[in-house]
């Protein structure tokens, strides 16, 4: 065989692979999505003598697939704790202080799932390390996905927690509190590349 046979050969096997392996991987294209900050909101209440309600003006999240499959998503979801508004300085100010968010020492909220399991046609719950105050535990959030196999939507989640186990265990002044907190996030989203996440049926 001629030397300039065996070479011409030897590059049209390399693109047939080259093809093939650019064919496979654009097979396997993941989910992207981002998440629109203007129209989406995470608040807290909690029952106290005095209401107690609020928002978070700063914050980051993020919804990430490893694969196709719905179960494979990551929600990751990042507060900065000291814009916490009650519509009250003053209530802000006590929130933000060493007592309850400690935000001089613990800047950041957080909360990152490590487990989804689809419990209906369109609703979740994500179990998720829960970050408050330096303290980390596992809380459950529990959500309803609007827009399940379109381009756009929302979701709607709440998790509860027991203040006390992070060591918040302190009122404020001539104000009772109850222990459980209540998170809700209103998330809304884009779907910016690859295929919609496949749920069960």
């Amino acid at each position: 065989m001629k030397p300039g046979v065996g070479r011409s050969r030897f590059v049209a096997l390399c693109v047939f692979l080259l093809c093939g392996l650019s064919t496979s991987v654009c097979s396997q294209q993941l989910p992207t999505y981002e998440i629109t900050g203007g129209e989406s909101v995470v608040t807290f209440e909690v029952e106290s003598s005095v209401p107690i309600k609020g928002k978070f003006d700063k914050w980051d999240a993020t919804m990430k697939f490893t694969s196709a499959d719905v179960k494979s998503g990551v929600l990751d979801i990042v507060i900065q704790a000291d814009s916490v508004d009650t519509g009250s300085g003053l209530k802000n100010n006590k929130l933000k202080g060493k007592d309850f968010f400690n935000v001089k020492e613990s800047p950041a909220i957080t909360f990152r799932s490590n487990k989804v399991v689809q419990t209906g046609p369109n609703t979740f719950e994500l179990d998720g390390d829960f970050s408050i105050r330096g303290v980390k535990k596992t809380e459950k959030l529990i959500l309803v996905d609007h827009g399940k196999g379109s381009s756009e939507g929302n979701i709607e989640g709440t998790m509860a927690f027991d203040r006390k186990d992070y060591g918040m265990t302190k009122n404020i002044p001539f104000v009772k509190i109850a222990d459980r907190v209540e998170v809700s996030v209103n998330l809304r989203w884009k779907r910016v590349s690859g295929p919609a996440p496949v749920f069960e049926q």
